[in-house]
């Protein structure tokens, strides 16, 4: 038992159970950005850039929320620090737009990749950039 609890010390630092967090967050954001865009492209026939925008907002919305109280623990109700946070959070999302539109573009229309297999590519990206942003910037201590 001893052991378990030494592990524990260890492993399950607050750092970690952060990164944890935003790992199972950043997954439920990913598959509601990954679902939406295929349900607007499959079911809806939009053009995929169109669609990605649309799937950007669902899943920056949820992650807001989401990286505020239960990842970043940012439970501030200080309006200024509730205004910083949002508009740095939507500022380096839009961002985050812009490297996705970018990563689609270049793989759909230049590397001719599967626009789904594409969109997976940039959320990958994307999830990177915004931990960085949220970390260092948005909701730093």
């Amino acid at each position: 038992m001893r052991e378990l609890n030494e592990i524990k010390d260890k492993y399950l630092t607050e750092n970690n159970i952060e990164k944890i967090s935003y790992l199972i967050f950043g997954g439920f954001t990913t598959i509601i950005n990954l679902a939406s865009y295929w349900i607007l492209t499959s079911k809806l026939n939009l053009n995929y850039m169109i669609a990605s925008v649309f799937a950007w907002v669902f899943a920056v919305i949820f992650a807001f929320v989401t990286n505020k109280l239960f990842v970043f623990k940012s439970y501030s109700k200080d309006l200024n620090v509730l205004l910083k946070e949002t508009i740095s959070f939507f500022t380096f999302r839009f961002i985050s737009l812009f490297i996705d539109l970018g990563t689609m573009f270049l793989c759909v229309q230049m590397l001719r990749i599967h626009n789904f297999v594409a969109k997976i590519i940039a959320n990958i990206i994307v999830v990177i950039f915004n931990y960085a942003a949220s970390k260092l910037v948005i909701f730093k201590k």
